[in-house]
């Protein structure tokens, strides 16, 4: 692509048995970022007793006879990530006892395919890793959360990209003769978690005028806060929002919390505002929660940050509201008209309550945005979030712009 300040994918074409792409290399230039392809070591892959992987070139798995319940587990993963490569449940029908997450998973992976077809967009290959978080375990029965990271190399326009989402499931597992049968599945469906509960959308509500108290803090490089000085209580103005540094940041902590900051159990809009500081937004400091955007950490137990850096609806209130310095933005009315760096919010059941943020990182070959996330872990993921448990007929989105001076 050639618009300012976006990524563009491209790379070789393997077929669509590949069973490993090869990982994306960044880029420095907004204008002229591209995501490509280069080949690179393997890392070594912990125990399969922690860790079990599966790609589209593994073998079928069809029936768990005389065998532990671990590979029970397994043959789900091989089996589920077929289902993502083919966007298709039947592989897991025979398989799953469990038919009301049956019903779910063919409804997603239906939406998933026609979405991608109207994109014009293909599954050229699925890698998916399961990692053992929590197991309970009796003679009878077994439940375990695992942790699924799943690439999907996808083929559009003859370019390829890559996106990667980390998802948590809870599978409860029965003993049956010589077999072990997953008979219930429940996805974590954890953008639907507000990080104050559900009255978090009341938290904090902007004022039409920009408050006096507000004190805008320069952002300090690579990705750290400055200490809140005296010297620093002046306005500034004029700082160059840096979409290239926003971007790399996201790509570097989608899959981790950065040990700088607090890392919430819901910490997507952390994430999103410790990008949006990474790429040059000063910090609007007022020392009170319902206003302002800042962080300061947490100091004898209580936390200091406003609402606005660390919950969905209070970010989306704070972008809202115009203002000429600071962090702000402009909101636009379609995904295509957004650029590095810019944030999307999402109000899953359109009630007006927003659940979840995102970052724009990167665009696929028609300009749409690619956007990370870090409660859900996700990297270039498609941007309207229809492959998401938490999506609904309802859900509704915010899209703004940070503009290129604050």
């Amino acid at each position: 692509m050639s618009k300012s300040g976006k990524r563009s994918f491209a790379g070789g074409r393997t077929g669509r048995g590949d069973k490993k792409a090869r990982p994306v290399a960044k880029t420095a230039s907004p204008a002229k970022a591209r995501i490509q392809h280069n080949a690179s070591s393997q890392r070594q892959q912990p125990q399969i007793s922690s860790l079990i992987q599966s790609s589209n070139s593994a073998a079928p798995a069809t029936a768990v006879q005389g065998a532990s319940w671990r590979t029970a587990v397994q043959a789900y993963v091989r089996l589920y990530n077929q289902a993502e490569t083919d966007q298709h449940s039947r592989v897991l029908a025979d398989f799953l006892s469990d038919r009301v997450h049956g019903d779910r998973l063919s409804v997603r992976l239906e939406r998933i395919r026609d979405r991608d077809l109207y994109r014009g967009a293909l599954p050229a290959g699925s890698e998916t890793k399961a990692e053992l978080v929590r197991v309970n375990e009796s003679a009878s029965e077994v439940i375990v959360l695992i942790r699924l990271h799943i690439k999907r190399r996808m083929e559009q326009g003859g370019l390829y990209y890559m996106e990667e989402r980390c998802e948590l499931e809870r599978l409860w597992l029965a003993a049956s003769g010589s077999r072990w049968d997953v008979v219930q599945v429940e996805p974590i469906i954890s953008e639907r978690r507000p990080r104050f509960g559900a009255a978090a959308h009341q938290l904090a509500s902007e004022p039409e005028q920009v408050s006096r108290d507000e004190v805008y803090v320069m952002p300090s490089l690579p990705y750290l806060n400055y200490d809140l000085m005296p010297q620093l209580q002046n306005r500034l103005t004029g700082i160059r929002y840096r979409r290239d540094l926003a971007a790399a940041y996201a790509d570097r902590w989608w899959n981790e919390g950065n040990p700088a900051y607090e890392l919430f159990e819901v910490n997507c809009t952390n994430y999103v505002s410790q990008c949006i500081f990474a790429g040059g937004a000063p910090m609007n400091y007022t020392g009170k929660r319902g206003s302002g955007w800042w962080y300061k950490g947490r100091s004898s137990g209580q936390e200091w940050w406003s609402y606005s850096w660390a919950v969905s609806h209070a970010l989306t209130q704070y972008l809202a509201v115009a203002r000429k310095a600071g962090l702000h933005a402009i909101e636009k009315q379609a995904p295509e008209e957004l650029q590095l760096g810019d944030v999307i919010t999402y109000d899953w059941n359109g009630d007006g309550r927003f659940q979840h943020s995102t970052i724009v990182t990167a665009f696929d070959s028609a300009g749409m945005p690619l956007v990370n996330a870090n409660t859900v872990p996700s990297r270039h993921r498609y941007w309207d979030y229809r492959d998401s448990y938490a999506w609904t007929k309802g859900t509704r989105y915010r899209f703004f712009h940070i503009p290129d001076t604050l």
